[in-house]
């Protein structure tokens, strides 16, 4: 078999010493890659490459198009972006999927029968990362779901339930708040639903999810989430199941995938040979396995798990009632070594089928345009006064007829008219003009609008326009409307 070049970055902390713990593995079992180093991390950021990559590692990523990560760390202080979310974004990584298991007795966990799979949404949601200061007060970030955005990953989640042989696919969202962004992932994960009869689907709010996933584990097969909530998920299943230290993931597109451990860079341990490969072994597995090397990759795995048996642990798992030894990183990849060719006696031995050639969501298609009308906009304001009284009478003036002053809000909160003088008000305000019945703005009258205000002297910060699509509001309706 002909070597498969790979991109690997060794990363900081603890991140060097996995790299080479794993590639010690994947050479051992003779995995036909072949890999380009290149530089992320730290070291970048210093160098002034706020993302923490530089132009030339591009191109290896995107001439191999396989991409194994160790943790990296992000300086402290403002200006560095999360180079996670730059490489998933840039590279069309859309889908992060994450298996968890349990392995008790052989590691310590309450639950002893975890096999699920979270499938987390991964370029959208609020790790757009579009923040604000808007005011002195109050600060301000962008929720983004889209409808192409949710329809990849729905379908990426319900045929990989379908093709893996997995019987349920439980969504998660928080749309009894969030009616119109988590609202959407909702409806498209029900409509695109029907489209797989074989399949249990479910809904859960996030709250009551988490809590069932710490409580009932074992009650999930696949869980799809979008960015944030699949974010936390994760590491609560990896948590318990046994131990983050444990968990790998991937993060795959239409053309590249990246490959990772779970946990970050844990620098308090680096250099200390203290730190568990595994995260980053599974990762590794995964990569195997995507780049059509199934054989190789349950290989390693089932070396991993009888190590895991053998009770040769890092100090994350150690258990003196059911570890034999603990042992430091360079001593638990020698020992998973020393097992390739072997298989677990009481785990579940591991096997992976040969990847699928069809691509596992279709290519998207545009829909058919929505019938999308104006009728309104949202003025938000920076004004140090706390009556919200006194702001109407300096805000109704400038109202039209084609777009007139129906509400205050302070937060989200109405407080004109009728608001409470108990309700909490900031310097943030936000007042609604709407079209009155018969009448329909345009660009024109928004600026119309937006010029009477300035020249009263009023600090707009932001507007939001307001839609009807097919009829139906685009936005959030306020108390009372």
């Amino acid at each position: 078999m002909s070597k498969v070049p790979i991109t690997i970055a060794y990363g900081d902390g603890i991140g060097p010493e996995i790299m080479k713990a794993t590639l010690d593995i994947l050479q051992a079992a003779q995995a036909p890659i072949e890999t380009e180093v290149i530089e992320i991390g730290e070291g970048v950021y210093l160098r002034g490459h706020s993302s923490g990559i530089e132009d030339s590692a591009w191109e290896s990523l995107r001439r191999t198009k396989v991409f194994l990560k160790s943790p990296i760390t992000t300086p402290q202080g403002g200006g560095y972006k999360s180079l996670n979310v730059t490489v998933r974004k840039t590279l069309g990584l859309y889908s992060n999927v994450r298996p968890v298991q349990s392995y008790e007795p052989f590691v310590t966990t309450k639950h002893k029968a975890i096999d699920l799979v979270i499938v987390r949404e991964n370029e959208e949601d609020l790790y757009a990362g579009i923040e604000y200061q808007q005011t002195e007060e109050v600060t301000m970030a962008l929720k983004l779901i889209s409808k192409p955005g949710t329809e990849r990953i729905v379908r990426y989640a319900l045929e990989f339930a379908q093709r893996g042989g997995r019987k349920k696919v439980t969504c998660i969202s928080k749309d009894n708040i969030m009616k119109i962004t988590d609202g959407l992932f909702h409806r498209m994960f029900d409509e695109i639903g029907q489209e797989y009869p074989n399949i249990h689907k479910e809904h859960m709010i996030v709250d009551i999810g988490a809590a069932r996933l710490a409580e009932m584990p074992e009650r999930f097969d696949v869980i799809l989430a979008p960015n944030l909530y699949g974010d936390i998920l994760s590491d609560i299943a990896a948590e318990v199941a046994g131990s983050v230290g444990l968990a790998g993931s991937a993060n795959v597109g239409d053309d590249v995938a990246m490959f990772e451990a779970v946990h970050g860079s844990a620098p308090d341990i680096a250099g200390k040979n203290l730190a568990n490969p595994s995260g980053l072994l599974q990762g590794a597995i995964l990569m195997l396995v995507h780049i059509g090397q199934p054989e190789v990759a349950a290989l390693v795995k089932n070396a991993w798990l009888k190590t895991l048996e053998d009770g040769l642990h890092t100090s994350d798992i150690f258990d003196e009632r059911v570890s034999q030894r603990k042992v430091g990183t360079a001593e638990f990849a020698q020992a998973v070594i020393e097992r390739l060719g072997q298989q677990p006696e009481r785990l579940r031995p591991a096997k992976f089928g040969e990847p699928s050639k069809e691509p596992m969501v279709p290519p998207m298609t545009r829909r058919t345009p929505a019938k999308k009308e104006l009728v309104g906009v949202d003025v938000f304001f920076n004004w140090r006064g706390q009556k919200p009284e006194e702001l109407a009478q300096l805000l109704q003036p400038h109202s039209s007829e084609n777009l007139k002053l129906i509400m205050i809000t302070n937060r989200g909160v109405k407080v004109w008219p009728g608001g409470f003088p108990e309700t909490f008000r900031t310097d943030h305000w936000r007042g609604r003009f709407m079209a009155a019945q018969g009448h329909s703005p345009d660009h024109h009258d928004l600026v119309e609008l937006l010029s009477r205000l300035a020249n009263a002297g009023l600090d707009f910060i932001k507007t939001e326009h307001l839609y009807n699509f097919d009829g139906k509001p685009g936005y959030s309706l306020g108390q009372g409307q």
